[in-house]
């Protein structure tokens, strides 16, 4: 049954203003609903009838007959006249048979809706099929209530837009805007808000860094003029990183202030105003660090280079008052950080910055080398992070307590033994050793590995179960040693080999040994010389000899981490052994055996996943698995990966890499309404993840809005990879197995996951996923020849003529 029309009988809706069809929303959907008199048909619809109601058959009321392939096409696009609000009455009721309001493969509605044609005034219908163009119906309707809208004439085009076209379209026009934030008057509202706070109190609190007077000052004339916000404004003190004080801070969690400008408020007056950033979204709602530097490479693609600048300058801020680039600009992280990308953040912005004006665009990168050196001096290369004597530099926060920023539930299992010891419950025990008051030397040492966990990016994996503080691991030696010829490359180039550091801080001794580092009073300071680039390039060098020391397995071909405390290689296969690559660090020789002899242990269907299966472990009620282990695959491994392998010169390996991810991405796109998650099963290609907190950027409703920082970033990223083959061969999702020819046979033998992804089939997949009692069916032979399309949306066919080139 097509949604009824409930414009006033007698008028025709029209929509004379031409929009580009693929326009984003604002544009698709901006403007007035326009009327004119009506010449045909009007007179039917006063006395109720309502042509587009096919004759009902019982409960058969939504067959229809198929549309045949040699049914002459329309002369002219195809629009559709659509009341808003009853249509998405109707579709949900008819479509959403699981009430998320999504439709998805999943769903057990009849896939099939009649649209009434904006040329007949709605008189005459046309149906449309399939759970693409469905969800993309209940998104465009969605869309176009945000914008007030309650009749629209709908391009039936943006129904069957090419998925891989719509999708880089909605990351570029809708999902950055949505994910950008800004800290000031304007702003804060909306950054405030922490999905991970658990004290009960919602008021917004904002800590500004000691030495920001005017900031201060700003705040605080907000809070006057916003009472409603009851805006607390504190001030830190010059060391706010202080364990002691950081925990004393639990209970009293807010947003920290970062770099504002100022402006001209129109007035000629000077005011402040906070610098644009993104967040990684969902339960995410704030500036994070390595999150930044992969979001950053995908607004490079898109365009918005000052946005991403603005991220490097709020790196610089938090490096000047805070002594680190925070894990995330909240008060529990003022003690951690992540990994470390800040040197290749600045100088890919700067090759893309405006060259009007380079003597400026000089200064914004001196000021992001200037702050790199700061924190790899003060962060990376100092102790407790540093092993002086190995050389190796370990993820290695100091704090004290519970971290307070994790599931009310995180650490129940871990605590129930010793609160038990103590006759306690467990809230009483946390309470008590938070205070300081039990103490519990063991469990202080499991909450250093947690906290050195978390400070990996890696959270949490069994590569670094109750041991990651003492590990010096691979991806950290490849990043740093990155920085050494990031700075080195920045100084020699860009500022004639000399560059000079105006904030006073210690420069560790190179090369560290266990003397150097036993009186670092002794150390020189920042201000007494020049930084030459000669210097950092030994250090590049050095470091590369570290790694091959500790961290190369030559009879295994691949690297690993090394544990500093048992003094060898913990050997746990990890995908950012890669890493090596995206650094410039293996040689050549390295690089091949990479490649040739363990690549394969991390490529599935779906990319690479983090670690291997063998060297997970088995998966038990009692050793659940972690969402950084097998077979979960994130974006950050990707990136790196296709980066590392096209710069070693194996380019078609990076495509293949970056085909099956964005396959992935791509078919979740197409099959569970438009969802871009933080992270997927690479084996199953599946967003539906059991592991830990389960899956972020899934939970929305009729529409995404966000997607998901670094997955949206690996996307545009990824298509900067692919032939336009390729790029064709995802739109109609074709199956990695079937695009590069592999054999079918070679899959694991789990019947339905072969079957699934043999045939291509996303419902198998999900079916599997949901661990349904219904097996899938298993046909006589997997041969045969890929889906096509949009699955099941044959009204496809019909765009594929006006949309695709003539030729492949």
């Amino acid at each position: 049954m097509a949604p009824a029309l409930t414009h006033p009988a007698g008028v025709n809706f029209i929509d004379e203003q031409h929009r580009p069809v693929h326009a984003d929303a604002s544009t698709y959907y901006g403007g007035e609903e326009r009327f004119s008199r009506g010449r045909t048909y009007s007179a039917s619809f006063a006395h109720g009838y309502n042509p587009k109601r096919p004759p009902a058959f019982g409960d058969e009321w939504h067959q229809r007959s198929r549309r045949m392939s040699h049914d002459e096409p329309s002369s002219a696009p195809r629009r559709f006249l659509i009341d808003v609000e009853e249509t998405i009455r109707l579709v949900l009721e008819q479509e959403d048979t699981d009430g998320d309001f999504q439709i998805s493969v999943t769903d057990a509605g009849p896939k099939l809706m009649a649209l009434g044609t904006a040329t007949s005034n709605g008189f005459k219908s046309f149906d449309i099929r399939g759970t693409y163009m469905l969800s993309n119906l209940l998104q465009e309707l969605a869309l176009a209530r945000d914008h007030g809208r309650k009749r629209i004439v709908l391009d039936e085009a943006r129904l069957t837009e090419n998925p891989v076209d719509r999708l880089s379209r909605m990351i570029k026009y809708s999902f950055w805007n949505a994910l950008t934030r800004r800290i000031d008057g304007e702003g804060l509202e909306i950054i405030c808000a922490d999905p991970k706070n658990r004290t009960g109190r919602v008021n917004p609190r904002i800590y500004v860094p000691h030495g920001e007077p005017a900031m201060a000052e700003y705040y605080r004339q907000v809070a006057k003029e916003k009472p409603h916000l009851n805006l607390d404004v504190q001030v830190l003190p010059p060391k706010p990183d202080d364990p002691v004080f950081v925990k004393s801070l639990n209970n009293k969690p807010g947003i920290l202030a970062l770099a504002m400008q100022e402006v001209d408020n129109g007035k000629g007056q000077k005011v402040l105003k906070g610098i644009p950033f993104v967040v990684p979204g969902a339960r995410f709602n704030e500036l994070y660090n390595w999150d930044s530097y992969f979001i950053s490479l995908g607004l490079l693609v898109d365009g918005y280079v000052n946005l991403a600048k603005g991220m490097v300058d709020h790196f610089i801020f938090e490096i000047k008052h805070y002594g680190k680039i925070l894990n995330g600009s909240r008060s529990y992280y003022l003690c951690r950080t992540q990994p470390p990308f800040l040197t290749d953040m600045a100088l890919q912005i700067y090759n893309q910055l405006d060259r009007s004006d380079m003597e400026e665009n000089r200064r914004w990168l001196k000021r992001a080398i200037q702050a790199a050196i700061k924190e790899y001096h003060t962060i990376w290369v100092a102790e407790p992070r540093m092993d002086p004597k190995t050389g190796l530099s370990r993820y290695r926060p100091d704090g004290l307590g519970i971290p307070p920023e994790t599931e009310a539930t995180h650490f129940t299992h871990i605590l129930e033994p010793y609160a038990a010891k103590h006759g306690l419950s467990v809230l009483e025990f946390s309470e008590r050793y938070n205070e300081g008051t039990i103490k519990e030397p063991e469990l202080d040492e499991y909450f250093l590995h947690d906290r050195a966990v978390r400070e990996s990016g890696h959270d949490t994996t069994y590569r670094f179960e109750k041991r990651c503080a003492n590990l010096g691991t691979i991806d950290l030696q490849a990043l740093l040693y990155k920085y050494e010829v990031d700075i080195g490359t920045a100084i020699r180039e860009v500022f004639d080999d000399e560059l000079e550091l105006e904030e006073d801080f210690a420069l560790a001794p190179f090369p560290p040994t266990v003397e150097a580092y036993r009186d670092p009073s002794r150390w020189e300071r920042s201000t007494s010389r020049v930084q030459k680039s000669e210097e950092w390039f030994r250090r590049a060098e050095w470091r590369k000899g570290v790694i091959d020391k500790y961290c190369w397995n030559e009879s295994k071909a691949l690297y690993f981490d090394y544990d500093t405390v048992q003094e060898k290689q913990s050997l746990y296969e990890s995908v950012t052994a890669f890493w090596t690559l995206w650094a410039g660090c293996a040689s050549e020789e390295q690089c091949w055996k990479l490649i040739s002899h363990s690549l394969k242990k991390f490529e599935v269907l779906g990319g690479l996943v983090s670690g291997t299966e063998e060297s997970r472990g088995k998966i038990s009620l009692d050793r659940p698995n972690r969402q950084w282990d097998y077979p979960y695959a994130w974006p950050p491994h990707q990136i790196m990966a296709w980066v590392g392998l096209e710069r070693y010169g194996y380019l078609e390996d990076a495509q293949r890499l970056a085909y099956r991810f964005l396959y992935m991405m791509t078919t979740a796109f197409v099959d569970f309404n438009g969802v871009v998650p933080e992270k997927f099963d690479a084996v199953k290609l599946s967003h539906l993840v059991d592991a830990e907190y389960g899956n972020q950027g899934i939970d929305f409703k009729m529409v995404p809005r966000e997607g998901f920082g670094w997955m949206n970033a690996a996307y545009q990223v990824g298509l900067t990879y692919l032939s336009t083959g390729m790029r064709r061969a995802i739109a109609t999702c074709t199956s990695p197995e079937v695009f590069f020819g592999s054999a079918i046979n070679a899959q694991p033998a789990h019947s339905s996951q072969a079957y699934a992804a043999a045939t291509n089939d996303p419902l198998g997949l999900a079916m599997d996923t949901l661990k349904l009692s219904s097996p899938v069916m298993q046909p006589a032979t997997l041969a045969g020849p890929p889906l096509t399309d949009f699955r099941d949306s044959e009204a496809q066919q019909d765009k594929d003529k006006s949309a695709q080139p003539a030729s492949q």
